[in-house]
């Protein structure tokens, strides 16, 4: 019998008291927050923190004025962080199923609407099943921005939880979320584990499925912020796992029209005007797209709509059109056949 809700619900709920209870640094965050954000959790309740259970941050640049929804919220924690960064005028929602996370977030709502000197607090939180988005108080194509930290791993219903996620988003709007990978598919009798299925292991999705799911879903270029490996540093779960190599991976997917399945050229270009607040100096759109202040930097046709036709708009200045196709754009892509000199001998006709 595999596990269930009802497995992942106690688990969460009655197996774990405070983040110390885990049994491997699966669901441990492994990036070094901002100093932004860390002056920012000090604004956090301890109470929230303790509950806090995360392999990432989760916390993207430009957030204020948007409308945010946390996928498996649980005690609040990036909720909170979030309600802070969007501002007043911004809001943040929170889905989670376990009674016992959401009544810590819940009996905390008043206390950081007045930690941050709003007037109104701009946060909610909701009962639910990720897999089941469709069917709670959310109106589709309502949300800027879509987190979720080291939950997704837990859903029974991975490909239905991304096309949900993708109705639910605006058109120029992202997923920005961390979770853990696993270099193959996880044998079904791992998945029968609750303990490894709770410590966010056995529910983590073989990372070119997850490609495959997300590009399924609308989310045609996923693009990687960052990633590290996964030690589970339990011996007898390691033992279980045998040579299963796990990591941490912070994706994000844009909702955009006209992405293409591969990066292609265009000849344009992009220049960071230093405008993005905390980042004055450069901005990463992912591990291998760095925009330094006032340097024009070439750019494939999806990482131009990227930065276009989403909220970072006005922080760049862009070059170029679409009226002339170059091909695939250099270093990425798949390869051109080969243009050198064909042996007659031998050649191949169809």
């Amino acid at each position: 019998m595999k596990v269930n809700y009802d497995d992942v619900q106690e688990y969460y709920g009655k197996r774990l008291s405070t983040n110390e209870d885990l049994q491997t640094n699966a669901c441990c965050p492994n990036v070094a927050p901002p100093k932004y954000i860390r002056d920012t959790l000090k604004l956090i309740h301890e109470d929230v923190k303790n509950k806090y259970y995360g392999c990432g941050l989760t916390i993207p640049y430009e957030l204020e004025g948007r409308h945010i929804l946390d996928l498996g919220s649980g005690s609040g924690r990036d909720c909170f962080i979030a309600a802070k960064l969007v501002g007043e005028e911004g809001s943040i929602t929170g889905v989670d199923m376990t009674d016992e996370q959401l009544n810590v977030a819940q009996k905390y709502i008043d206390y950081h609407t007045e930690q941050f000197n709003y007037r109104t607090s701009n946060t909610r939180f909701l009962k639910g099943n990720i897999d089941n988005l469709d069917s709670l108080d959310l109106k589709k194509e309502s949300i800027d921005i879509i987190i979720s930290n080291c939950v997704i791993n837990l859903s029974m219903n991975k490909p239905k939880l991304f096309k949900d996620a993708f109705s639910l988003l605006k058109n120029g709007g992202e997923m920005y979320f961390s979770d853990v990978y696993a270099d193959r598919r996880i044998p079904e009798s791992l998945q029968k584990d609750p303990v490894l299925w709770g410590e966010c292991l056995s529910g983590a999705l073989y990372w070119n499925d997850f490609l495959n799911i997300a590009k399924l879903a609308g989310f045609t270029d996923p693009r990687v912020v960052t990633s590290s490996p996964i030690t589970v540093e339990n011996e007898e779960l390691q033992e279980k796992l045998g040579d299963i190599q796990f990591f941490s991976v912070t994706y994000r997917l844009f909702k955009l029209d006209g992405l293409e399945s591969d990066c292609e050229d265009y000849g344009q270009s992009a220049r960071y005007k230093g405008t993005i607040k905390h980042n004055p100096a450069f901005f990463d759109l992912d591990d291998h797209h760095r925009f330094p202040k006032g340097k024009m930097i070439t750019v494939c046709g999806n990482t131009y709509k990227m930065l276009q036709e989403t909220r970072f708009a006005e922080h760049f200045e862009f070059f170029g059109d679409w009226d002339t196709h170059y091909g695939i754009f250099e270093g990425c892509g798949g390869n051109i056949p080969y243009k050198g000199e064909q042996n007659s001998e031998g050649a191949a006709c169809c």
